[in-house]
């Protein structure tokens, strides 16, 4: 059902079983795909394509223009997967050409309200952001990912799957696979251990990334000595996400 006082720009495309509320502004060049469902007072610009059975809380801003000053008015674009819900207040912007000019939300993911994922963020699938949480620009989340409440997370930082950012933590370095994060700014606080319990990681497994943990975190090792004696571990797909989330940093990561 969308609302008679809605206002749908022509050309905007609506997907089936859509519920759109008054006061809400859908711009002409936004896909909302079908099982949508938009509550009252959201604007959502484009280029904008949002997949199946997404929920949008009032007040949101989905696919404005970025706040980076460089951005000078270039066509630039927002895809977002499915089944995710954007709680009040929540804001949503496009890339720049500075990078792909994309940003892109995976799916099955929670922004609570007044969360803030700038300009050319990727983030995962089944992440959750907890109130007032913020991602600066081209910030990488990996999937099952928890950033708590007032969060913050410096521009450029890749934060590695399921790990878990404390609430108030400042992140200014990326966070490995799997590791706690707190503090101002963000240090280790052990493995992400009750999380992979959760989700299904096998005991084993879990001792294997803790041994990796240790390495890098406890043994007071250089960081390449670290990587090498991970190396040297039976290797399974878990523990190369840990190793290469490390391997693959460009801001050095949380020590």
């Amino acid at each position: 059902m969308i609302h008679p006082q809605a206002i749908i720009a022509p050309g905007a495309v609506i997907g089936e079983n859509v519920t759109i509320g008054p006061w809400t502004y859908i711009a002409s060049n936004v896909v909302i795909g079908d099982n949508c469902n938009i509550s009252s007072h959201v604007v959502i610009n484009g280029p904008t394509t949002i997949g199946k059975g997404n929920r949008i809380f009032q007040f949101a801003s989905i696919g404005e223009d970025c706040q980076d000053l460089k951005y000078a008015g270039e066509p630039t674009e927002l895809i977002i997967g499915d089944n995710n819900i954007f709680r009040e207040s929540c804001t949503i912007h496009r890339g720049t050409a500075q990078d792909n000019s994309l940003t892109q939300i995976g799916s099955n993911n929670l922004f609570m309200a007044y969360t803030h994922v700038a300009h050319d963020c990727v983030v995962g699938n089944h992440c959750i952001m907890a109130n007032n949480a913020s991602i600066a620009g081209h910030v990488h989340v990996g999937n099952h990912v928890i950033i708590g409440g007032m969060a913050g997370v410096h521009q450029f930082c890749h934060i590695g799957q399921h790990s878990f950012v404390a609430a108030n933590a400042l992140v200014l370095k990326d966070v490995p696979a799997y590791v706690m994060a707190s503090g101002q700014p963000a240090k280790p606080f052990g493995l992400n251990s009750e999380g992979l319990k959760r989700r299904g990681f096998a005991k084993e497994t879990i001792l294997n990334i803790k041994r990796a943990y240790k390495a890098v975190y406890r043994k007071g090792l250089s960081l390449e000595d670290a990587l090498s004696s991970i190396d040297e571990q039976d290797q399974s797909d878990e523990l190369l996400a840990f190793s290469e989330s490390i391997k693959a940093s460009t801001r050095g990561i949380i020590r």
